[in-house]
């Protein structure tokens, strides 16, 4: 059966198949990252991901113009400085909590752009989503957990500032065969020498699987989901992510929240979702991979 929309799927299945994806391939590297740490596993799933991309797209150098050259390094080191804080705060806190902390960095990116004093309820609001979800009454939060979480929003909120001047300039998958590579040296830096001694085919196979959960699949999936959604209407399923973040965090890892905590997870969501209302570009585009309010973990 074809949708409305013109496809066998709806736009708004191929953008939550990609969060999906995220995710999975986020609960999924906890294992990994036992083996070969958190830099290391962010260095393979990176550099695999980066192979996949040169095979299926061609880097488009010709087109790249000076100007673009320290947008596109930008944006290659911050997604490997994003993927290995993110990866290190899986460490030592649960994958919803993780994900909801890093959400805040591209909700306050949405809520700044939106030049309404307003809007800064809804950061606010999702702020207080991660205090639930963090208990810090109880006295045992993982500060170390929380801060490598916070470095991957500061990040996350810079990359949906540079994917979306890249988005103006390519479109499609093209950037991300320039972009991911660069990731990869980044996060070759640290993981290398963190993987050292821990390198095996099984390792290796593990590794492009993941890859291709996170970073592949997803980037492919939301451009076509873009291509036939507003900007606000997908920054809007976006908003979800976190909450699939607590779902595959209590299917896959066993990470069991308290109730308290699915109300944090809540809060974050709704805010998240009302931050998008009237978040619509008047400019039209078609990002490389994400809107310019929110977009997937890298």
């Amino acid at each position: 059966m074809r949708s409305r929309a013109g496809g066998p799927v709806p736009p708004w299945g191929l953008a939550v198949t990609a969060m999906l994806s995220v995710q999975l391939g986020s609960a999924l590297s906890v294992d990994l990252i036992g083996q070969v740490g958190a830099a290391g596993t962010a260095w393979l799933r990176l550099s695999m991901g980066a192979v996949i991309f040169l095979i299926i797209a061609r880097p488009p150098l010709s087109r790249v113009r000076r100007p673009d050259v320290p947008v596109l390094l930008g944006l290659g080191v911050t997604t490997g400085l994003v993927t290995i804080g993110f990866l290190s705060a899986l460490e030592h806190i649960p994958l919803g909590t993780a994900v909801a902390i890093e959400f805040l960095g591209p909700l306050s990116v949405a809520a700044l752009r939106s030049h309404s004093a307003r809007a800064l309820i809804w950061p606010g609001l999702a702020l207080c989503g991660v205090i639930l979800l963090t208990e810090p009454w109880h006295g045992d939060v993982n500060l170390v957990g929380v801060m490598y979480a916070a470095l991957a929003a500061i990040g996350w909120g810079i990359y949906i500032i540079l994917t979306q001047r890249i988005g103006d300039r390519f479109t499609g998958i093209s950037a991300l065969s320039l972009t991911i590579p660069v990731a990869a040296l980044t996060a070759a830096i640290i993981g290398i020498p963190q993987a050292a001694g821990h390198m095996n085919l099984g390792v290796l196979a593990v590794a492009a699987g993941l890859a291709v959960l996170l970073p592949v699949l997803p980037f492919a999936l939301e451009m076509l989901a873009l291509r036939r959604l507003t900007a606000t209407a997908f920054g809007t399923l976006m908003s979800l992510e976190p909450a699939m973040g607590l779902l595959l965090g209590l299917i896959v890892l066993h990470q069991q929240p308290s109730p308290i905590q699915f109300a944090g997870i809540l809060l974050v969501v709704l805010a998240g979702a009302a931050a998008q209302r009237g978040g619509r570009r008047t400019r039209s585009f078609e990002p490389a991979h994400s809107t310019p309010e929110l977009g997937s973990t890298p």
